[in-house]
């Protein structure tokens, strides 16, 4: 991506190298690949650094939009992102000010939810995984229920497992003091075996 730099600012962007004209004068696009950096920033021509350093995981945070910084000194063009937002852990709800404001839809009224918090979800996901899960053995309870047969030991011990562990990782969300605190609970390291775990943990696997 590069800027293109008009009366000491950013006048536009171009995404790739292509024929473009500045002033009065048009360049052909085989510039980009066979003038020097300095030559193209001669002509106003400067090529965006990316930096991401303020980026965070969508999946946590909620990140802001670039913001384009020209340096004439140092013929520089850089895309920054600003502070990142941890993505709020509670329900949001709507509130008197957005009425007040004009964004409250018209069928929604103060109080009502707006946004799901982010526990909320992640807890929704853990659920989800374990009725994936348990619909594999369901057939034993529908079968026990229709013929009467018993369901194996192993089965009823797996399916109580799956619910323990399911549990167990809602409440670890739950209880998290802070985004850092998820995010850990999700990040994976390696073990001295070699294996990799995560503080949230696994679901039970069925032996077979």
């Amino acid at each position: 991506m590069y800027a293109i730099i008009e009366d000491g600012s950013i006048s536009r962007y171009i995404n790739y190298p292509k024929a473009i004209t500045i002033g009065d004068i048009q360049y052909p696009a085989k510039i980009f690949s066979v003038w020097t950096a300095s030559e193209l920033a001669a002509i106003g021509i400067i090529e965006v650094t990316f930096d991401d350093s303020n980026k965070k995981n969508e999946k946590w945070y909620i990140n802001t939009d670039q913001t384009y910084t020209y340096n004439a000194s140092a013929k520089t063009v850089t895309a920054a992102y600003g502070t990142a937002t941890a993505k709020a852990h509670a329900d949001t709800l709507w509130t008197q000010a957005d009425s007040d404001n004009g964004d409250l839809p018209s069928d929604k009224s103060v109080g009502d939810l707006k946004i799901r918090g982010l526990k909320y979800n992640l807890i929704q996901t853990i659920k989800q995984q374990a009725a994936v899960i348990l619909q594999d053995t369901d057939w034993y309870i529908i079968r026990k229920a229709d013929a009467g047969t018993a369901v194996p030991s192993s089965i009823t011990t797996h399916r109580a497992a799956v619910r323990t562990k399911a549990a167990e990782m809602e409440t670890a969300i739950t209880n998290a003091a802070d985004t850092p605190a998820l995010e850990t609970l999700y990040t994976y390291t390696k073990q001295e075996d070699g294996s990799f775990t995560r503080p949230l943990g696994e679901f039970p696997i069925l032996e077979s």
